[in-house]
């Protein structure tokens, strides 16, 4: 599968989770510490679980837009809500999983549910984990 290049992102992180990560622009500069339950010092910075659950959201906040403006579809202020967990699988390896709630005020929940779904479908992010990652989605219509 081929794909067309619209746009890369670029990061260097320096320290693993106990150290920094900065886009090549400037726009992107976080320092990063590790949670306590995976051995770190919890300290004040961010961890790559936040940085994907913020990452995953625009992206699919973005998706679910532009098939709401394709459509003519008003949602009102889309919050969604993105939780990603990581820890040792059965078989030993470390994986993730997620969970992501999408409120959309201005839809039925049938109307949500559809959107929501269409916008799982489009997402890149979404793409990129199915069948790699176990996530619980959850649409809220707000009328």
């Amino acid at each position: 599968m081929a794909i067309q290049v619209l746009y890369t992102g670029d990061a260097t992180v320096r320290g693993a989770r106990h150290g920094a990560a900065e886009s090549s622009d400037g726009k992107l500069k976080v320092t990063l510490s590790s949670p306590k339950s995976l051995g770190g010092d919890d300290g004040n910075g961010t961890n790559p679980e936040q940085l994907f659950a913020a990452a995953w959201g625009a992206c699919f906040g973005g998706a679910l837009e532009y098939i709401a403006k394709q459509k003519g579809i008003s949602t009102g202020d889309v919050v969604i809500e993105t939780k990603i967990g990581v820890g040792p699988s059965a078989a030993g390896a470390f994986g993730l999983v997620a969970e992501m709630t999408v409120t959309v005020p201005e839809l039925t929940q049938a109307d949500a549910e559809q959107l929501v779904g269409e916008a799982d479908r489009s997402c890149p992010y979404s793409n990129a984990v199915r069948g790699n990652v176990e996530v619980a989605l959850t649409a809220k219509g707000g009328k």
